[in-house]
């Protein structure tokens, strides 16, 4: 929860009307009148609600739970695509990290790239194998081979990186080096 969200609902009052105020207001009255019976484990869980239900309330005091308009999620797809382009060459990127950077659940990940017609992992690796397919063309890329730039955008192992090349491409990336023209060359790095 962002610090100025806590400071613009602290020493607020709960309201006792239908809603999340008197839900929230319910449930900690409640669960203060029964903590002594709670083990351990039980203790945790119930706190746990608390704070998730706490949240709720303070997100929807601060107008965070109202519909995304299109906007908004084109802004966050631009948001969170910078944010993978920034950490491309991490082997270890992943959805469940890229929404935790976010503040933002996996699905609601899943659902944004969803709406452009993309999936998170497919976007990721076409990202991947464009800056792979360029950097195949530079010079100091033929000495370092192919292995070697796979990692750099990464790819953690070469035979996936060849299958997904192909895939994309026609060719292996070997035959990409070879085939490419210098003109071809000109055009990519350029791009």
């Amino acid at each position: 929860m962002p610090d100025e969200d806590l400071r613009a609902v602290t020493a607020t009052a709960f309201g006792t009307g239908p809603g999340s105020d008197a839900l929230v207001a319910r449930y900690f009255l409640r669960m203060a009148g029964e903590a002594a019976g709670f083990d351990d484990a039980a203790g945790r869980q119930v706190a746990a609600t608390a704070l998730d239900l706490l949240a709720l309330l303070i997100a929807e005091r601060r107008g965070r739970l109202a519909p995304a308009s299109p906007e908004s999620a084109r802004t966050t797809l631009v948001r969170v695509q910078d944010h993978i382009m920034r950490r491309l060459s991490d082997p270890d990127l992943c959805p469940a990290g890229i929404a935790a950077a976010h503040f933002m659940s996996v699905r609601s990940l899943h659902k944004l790239f969803q709406a452009e017609g993309l999936t998170v992992g497919g976007w990721i690796r076409l990202q991947r194998l464009e800056r792979s397919r360029r950097d195949l063309l530079r010079p100091d890329a033929q000495s370092g081979g192919v292995a070697a730039v796979a990692r750099r955008w990464g790819f953690v192992s070469p035979s996936h990186f060849s299958r997904s090349f192909r895939a994309a491409y026609g060719m292996t990336p070997s035959q990409w080096q070879f085939d490419a023209t210098p003109d071809a060359r000109s055009a990519t790095l350029a791009g």
